[in-house]
């Protein structure tokens, strides 16, 4: 005889519950970010108006933000910056940009761009810089800086002077830049360090100091002391506040090799009252027979113990290097001195 007690069934509400929480947590967060882009909007708007209060105008043209879910993404078609804190007016037009950060950790922001970057400088001075790639890294502590990295593959500088017939352009394979607030003088005197690599680096400049037709490599080593000055910009009242409080840049280590010449130096410069680079550079050097047209091969070492070159430790770890010390290299009222001689190279401009 068949059991005639019905079959109890199950409620399915534990089948679609799992759904029903999964659709609750993306309504949630979708609301999250929701705000977090009307605040990063509202933070964009702000920023762009208190620049415009310092004389410096930003378009970010065709503005978006997006990313969802789980970045924030900011796009513009293209960037421009118009500045009159020069004097004369500086206009710096870049192509599209984005930056991103992710929704978990928005202090850490990466920015790319597609070159090239155009400006218009103060004296009828014009500049394009173009590359393949173009990365920059900015790592935030709530508002406080604590690392800028840029990379750039294949950079290309043209500097284009009013009057010149032809424009000077400096190109490296690759190029990169990283600054940071010196874990130890940063809240005594707004010191940041400062490191700086370059590969493959053609400078006229520089061909015309140790000219041998070869690219370059650069390691730069430095920190830049006063450098809480420049939250106001790069323009001629930072300079002069940056002057004024005693700031300058001292090179724990500058490397320069451009085929069989090697540079290694050291040393501070400033800016003197007539706004121009001073200060003093001590230099060794190997592979070189001439600087800026002075010939100075096979006689680095006397020079430099007869003019003030390195000595002591220095000199004996550069001649374990094979490097030879030259004259203290002096920049003074806008010119260039090895040792007493000053060398034939165009005065020094004043930087505003």
């Amino acid at each position: 005889m068949p059991d005639a007690t019905p079959t109890r069934r199950h409620g399915r509400v534990w089948l679609y519950a799992p759904f029903a929480l999964l659709a609750l947590l993306a309504a949630g967060w979708s609301g999250i970010w929701g705000f977090a882009r009307s605040k990063v909007d509202q933070e964009l708007d702000a920023g762009i108006a208190r620049e415009a209060r310092a004389g410096r105008n930003w378009t970010c043209r065709e503005r978006s933000v997006g990313g969802y879910p789980f970045r924030i993404e900011v796009r513009c078609a293209s960037l421009t910056l118009t500045s009159s804190r020069w004097g004369d007016e500086v206009k710096v037009d870049a192509g599209p940009a984005v930056a991103v950060a992710q929704v978990w950790t928005p202090g850490h922001i990466i920015l790319q761009m597609t070159g090239p970057m155009l400006a218009n400088l103060p004296q009828g001075r014009k500049a394009a810089l173009d590359w393949k790639e173009f990365a920059a890294s900015l790592r935030l502590s709530g508002l406080a800086f604590e690392r800028f990295s840029l990379v750039l593959d294949e950079p290309v500088l043209t500097v284009t002077e009013p009057g010149q017939a032809a424009a000077e352009t400096w190109r490296a394979s690759a190029a990169e830049a990283h600054l940071r607030p010196n874990p130890q003088r940063f809240a005594s005197d707004g010191t940041v360090d400062l490191a700086v690599n370059a590969r493959g680096g053609v400078l006229p400049a520089l061909e015309a100091l140790i000219g041998n037709g070869q690219a370059a490599d650069l390691d730069l080593q430095a920190s830049l002391s006063g450098a809480p000055a420049f939250r106001r910009g790069f323009n001629p009242d930072a300079l002069e506040a940056w002057r004024t409080a005693g700031g300058g840049l001292e090179v724990a280590r500058l490397a320069v090799v451009k085929g069989p010449t090697r540079l290694e130096a050291t040393g501070r410069i400033a800016l003197d009252e007539t706004h121009r680079p001073s200060g003093r550079i001590d230099a060794a050097v190997a592979g070189i027979d001439r600087i800026a047209g002075v010939k100075v091969g096979g006689l680095t070492a006397g020079l430099g113990a007869l003019f003030g070159g390195r000595a002591g430790d220095g000199a004996q770890g550069n001649a374990a290097a094979g490097l030879a010390p030259l004259p203290p290299i002096v920049l003074r009222e806008g010119r260039v001195f090895l040792g007493p001689l000053r060398l034939p190279l165009q005065p020094l401009l004043p930087l505003y």
